[in-house]
């Protein structure tokens, strides 16, 4: 049994990794030559490099980075379950599966999250300072600043987290059923493909 569970995990969690790393080095590989060939850009001067200073203490680009940092984790427990149901494994057994796969998920969150963390306050304004003085004036700079420190902005964005989950009751209540459906319809094709597909070989 313990045999078995540890099987299902290992297989789940090494095709959920291979496909992350193979669209990793896909979506990297082009970036990365653009950045190669493109020059650094000059540092602000100082008059810049104070507002840049006090822009980034309310504006965090580096937010992205670490949400796509922790995607995988997500993902490692969406695509764990999709095999685990494509795969027919007992009810009893998958639930099993899936608490051990969490397991290995936190561990990758609790050790690369402040790994991520601590490179994104090394690299944000060394990385976003020089992109700001170039595209904006030291006066352009100031109406960004009050703009980011607006209390009407900040009473706004208290609002997006409700406005956006009232939009997703009315979307879900709408639509559940048939995007219910159309997942079954999916998890049952890629099912019988990959059974076809195993019992080929």
């Amino acid at each position: 049994m313990t045999a078995l569970r540890l099987s299902l995990t290992q297989i789940a969690l090494a095709a959920v990794l291979a496909a992350s790393l193979s669209a990793q080095a896909q979506t990297a590989a082009a970036p990365a030559a653009s950045a190669a060939a493109q020059a650094p850009l000059p540092a602000p001067d100082a008059e810049k490099q104070k507002i840049i200073d006090r822009i980034l203490l309310v504006f965090h680009p580096e937010v992205g980075v670490l949400q796509a940092v922790q995607r995988p984790a997500l993902d490692a427990m969406q695509q764990s379950n999709i095999a685990l149901q494509t795969a027919h494994v007992p009810a009893e057994k998958k639930e099993k599966t899936l608490k051990d796969i969490s397991t290995d998920v936190q561990k990758y969150i609790d050790t690369t999250t402040p790994i991520a963390v601590a490179s994104a306050k090394k690299q944000t304004n060394p990385s976003v300072g020089p992109i700001l003085a170039k595209n904006f004036t030291v006066e352009e700079l100031r109406q960004l600043e009050a703009m980011l420190e607006s209390p009407l902005k900040a009473k706004f964005e208290k609002l997006v987290p409700e406005m956006e989950t009232a939009v997703g009751r009315k979307v879900q209540a709408d639509i559940a059923a048939q995007v219910n459906q159309n997942v079954k319809a999916m998890t049952e094709a890629v099912g019988t493909k990959l059974r076809i597909a195993a019992t080929a070989q």
